[in-house]
């Protein structure tokens, strides 16, 4: 079996400030999206040809406010679907974020609030705001399963001693482990980001790259749910699926159906 490497959370310490290896993931991630999203603007429809047309001012516009919408959605979330009794009971212990506990769907839904808003205030269509970003985000959380790795947080259940990269982590006892972080890494991250990424490249009716994200992300995700530890307080919930898998199930279903709706439409 493996053994986690025990990275120190810190990557960089200058006198009383301490640079963390999460902080930088977050970094890479907003600079993976700011990337992207200047390629996304030679795609089509956004190479010059709607109204207004897109430009480097939107990119930077869009991730400021995803950044707000990330942090702030991913916590709430948090708050919400995983210890609602205990916030409400410590309210002013949410906005403790540097103890931990962002949840993605809380984020997801932060950031969608935040695109209304910007398409709103633009004028823009807001499923065509939500294609623009759809494909630039799964590099950015490819980024944030490799801050857990390194922190050696959200580990996977316990796995076949035989498996060759169960990994026995600091703090989960002494048998070996699923690796999630790095399924999550290369299923929610690398693999679609490279699906997304190439579906995009063709005209599609509009909608249906922000669907195919939907149901890819909530697929595999789901997937992913099957070899991660169930958070300790939850545990496995109705029909022995994880609070993860059962935030998933709407994400797939509203995804198909968008799908369907606006290829029907087009």
């Amino acid at each position: 079996m493996l053994q986690h490497p025990q990275i120190d959370p810190v990557a960089l310490q200058i006198g009383p400030l301490a640079i963390h290896w999460y902080g930088l993931t977050y970094l890479a991630a907003f600079g993976l999206f700011m990337w992207l999203a200047n390629l996304r603007l030679r795609h089509q429809p956004f190479a010059g040809i709607t109204n207004p047309p897109w430009t480097r001012r939107d990119v930077e516009d869009i991730l400021f406010l995803g950044v707000l919408g990330v942090v702030a959605g991913g916590r709430i979330g948090y708050c919400l679907f995983y210890k609602p009794a205990y916030y409400l009971s410590n309210p002013l212990e949410i906005f403790a974020i540097w103890q931990g506990g962002m949840s993605f769907h809380g984020g997801l839904i932060g950031v969608m609030l935040a695109m209304v808003w910007y398409a709103h205030s633009r004028k823009r269509p807001f499923m065509e705001v939500m294609d623009f970003v759809a494909p630039c985000v799964p590099t950015g959380l490819a980024a944030g399963r490799a801050g857990n790795f390194i922190n050696g947080e959200l580990w996977g259940r316990v796995a076949d001693p035989s498996l060759p990269w169960g990994m026995v982590f600091p703090g989960a006892g002494d048998l070996p482990r699923h690796p999630s972080q790095v399924y999550q890494f290369l299923l929610e991250g690398l693999l679609l980001f490279a699906l997304l990424w190439l579906y995009a490249r063709k005209p599609r009716a509009r909608g249906q790259v922000s669907a195919v994200f939907l149901m890819g992300y909530g697929v595999f995700r789901f997937i992913a749910e099957y070899f991660r530890e169930p958070d300790a307080h939850l545990g496995l919930l109705a029909m022995g699926m994880s609070m993860g898998q059962w935030l998933c199930v709407p994400m797939i279903g509203a995804g198909a159906f968008m799908w369907w709706w606006f290829g029907r439409r087009s």
